[in-house]
């Protein structure tokens, strides 16, 4: 435990001796953790076992086994597996046409898709961001360096610069380090988003494609196009 508190003190006198930008560039850090592991867990409940219970359910309804496919459903709380049944349940009112009820899925559809992308914009900003950052942070401490070297005179102590350039370039590196694993992340989660609003596209459709089986008069009413993206 002393050796914890060591290091934690150790880092935040480094933070502080760094300046600013390592700061700023610390928080992004921080904040980067934090949303993968939020969108982390988010995505942990989409595990497979849900896609085979949704798979499962649709080659139910495919059958003609509807109450069995509402049964396997129900209790879900994976949104794939939400939007079936809120699907399934809609059309079973019969208060409105197919093409309204497609509309109002597709409405639904998007919104959870749009949850699903939540914060993945904050890490292409920090992505985007903490290179440009570290390099400022470089151009400040070269600025201090110099500074100093104009304050010394004739003075000049070799320490003094080779002090102010390693901190300059630190930031750059603390800049890079930081934008490469969170890039990853970000494309990483938002490859996911996009895999799941293919998913849930393809169940909506496929639910309104067996409705109009079911009801063939339903062909003459117009559909628009079906369009699931964040």
């Amino acid at each position: 435990m002393t050796a914890l508190f060591d290091f934690i003190a150790e880092l935040f006198s480094f933070i502080v001796f760094a300046g600013p930008v390592i700061s700023l560039l610390a928080s992004f850090s921080i904040v980067a953790v934090t949303i993968t592991l939020l969108k982390g867990w988010q995505f942990w409940q989409l595990r497979e076992n849900t896609k085979a219970t949704v798979g499962q359910a649709l080659f139910d309804l495919e059958q003609g086994r509807r109450s069995q496919a509402m049964v396997l459903l129900n209790g879900q709380r994976n949104p794939r597996a939400s939007l079936v049944i809120a699907t399934l349940q809609l059309l079973d009112t019969n208060r409105l046409s197919l093409s309204e009820a497609k509309n109002e899925m597709i409405r639904r559809a998007r919104l959870v898709v749009a949850k699903l992308g939540h914060y993945l914009r904050l890490l292409e900003v920090i992505a985007s961001l903490a290179p440009l950052l570290g390099l400022l942070g470089t151009v400040l401490g070269m600025i201090e360096a110099f500074q100093a070297m104009e304050a010394a005179g004739n003075q000049i102590n070799p320490s003094i610069l080779s002090g102010g350039i390693w901190q300059a370039l630190l930031t750059t590196a603390i800049g890079v380090a930081i934008a490469i694993p969170v890039s990853m992340i970000h494309s990483w989660l938002e490859r996911k988003v996009e895999v799941q609003a293919i998913y849930i596209q393809d169940d909506l459709e496929k639910i309104f494609t067996l409705e109009l089986l079911r009801h063939p008069k339903s062909r003459q009413q117009s559909s628009p196009d079906m369009a699931v993206s964040a």
